[in-house]
């Protein structure tokens, strides 16, 4: 042995990995002691997500990978310091991904990936790189990869913590019915005098009724069906024009295409914690608040779509139970 070899750095990285297996089995044994104690004293109680994440992310050598549906993602900027803990999030699941997709379109910070992302891909992250298509991101690069789709595909944000549940949820549900779209939060589209009426005055999903009048929102969690990822996969980029900033109503506007409704899978609306920090100004408000999503509906739903919609709503869908 070359004892000059043996630097302080050296025997440091040395004893972590010797110790990173006991570490990932203590953290595991502890977390599931403070579940037990939990459920013991209040099982309504929430205890903070973020710092089991970031242990786990540090010392866990558990793949991310399983026999559930593909997940995908897309994170971009300070994003991408944070992202792994959703990812870590959706990997500690009961059921995890076949595959577990992040695609990045900024090649600098590809190249420079952080280490919690890095030590991702050990566990079996793929990490993508694709063009810039916005929010589009999160979906399209994985429907380009796939010649025909034939399985289903879940989209999830970079974020939220999400449930151990969380996926397992949208499988069984997916399961159960495969040629609907299924997802955690819902909004029931409102008619007026034959068209869409304004995107603010939809409500709430309270139900889970299946129909096209359920706009799925991604932020929790959707599931989308073969039918719906090949009709997105054929109209190609056509929503860089039409919908560049709200994949959630292209996506809506393709299941209604593919004739594939919608369904939340419990009846009231899941909307899971948002990662600290992660927060500035946010996609959905802009949409939402400033009003982006109108003209982005008016100019993504065609003709036959609203006759499909307006057809939902003189049948009754639309009502909120």
């Amino acid at each position: 042995m070359d004892w000059r070899r043996l630097t302080p750095s050296r025997v440091a990285r040395a004893l972590v990995r010797r110790a990173r297996p006991r570490l990932h089995a203590a953290g595991a044994w502890i977390s599931g002691r403070v579940d037990r104690v939990r459920a013991t004293v209040d099982p309504h109680i929430e205890i903070p997500d973020e710092r089991r994440l970031r242990f786990a992310n540090r010392f866990s050598l558990a793949r991310v990978t399983g026999s559930g549906p593909d997940v995908s993602l897309t994170s971009y900027g300070e994003r991408l310091s944070t992202v792994h803990l959703a990812i870590e999030s959706i990997a500690r699941g009961e059921v995890k991904p076949r595959a577990l997709y992040l695609w990045i379109d900024d090649p600098e910070r590809l190249a420079t990936l952080p280490r919690s992302l890095r030590r991702l891909q050990r566990r079996g992250l793929t990490i993508g790189r694709s063009d810039p298509y916005g929010p589009h991101t999160k979906y399209y690069p994985y429907l380009l990869q796939v010649a025909e789709p034939a399985a289903p595909l879940v989209t999830a944000d970079d974020d939220i913590v999400y449930p151990r549940s969380w996926l397992e949820g949208l499988a069984a549900a997916a399961a159960a019915a495969p040629d609907q779209v299924h997802c955690y939060r819902a909004h029931r589209i409102r008619i007026e005098d034959g068209r869409i009426a304004p995107y603010l005055s939809w409500h709430p999903c309270l139900d889970t009724v299946t129909t096209s009048l359920n706009f799925p929102t991604g932020v929790s969690g959707v599931i989308y069906p073969p039918s719906v990822l090949r009709q997105a996969k054929a109209e190609g980029t056509a929503f860089l024009e039409r919908c560049p900033a709200a994949d959630d109503v292209w996506l809506h506007h393709c299941a209604v295409a593919a004739g594939a409704p919608a369904r939340q899978v419990t009846p009231v609306q899941q909307h899971f914690p948002m990662i600290e920090g992660s927060q500035v100004v946010t996609l959905m408000s802009n949409n939402t608040y400033s009003g982006g999503n109108d003209g982005q509906i008016r100019r993504t739903y065609t003709a036959s779509d609203v006759a499909v919609l307006v057809a939902a709503a003189a049948a009754g869908q639309d009502r909120v139970r």
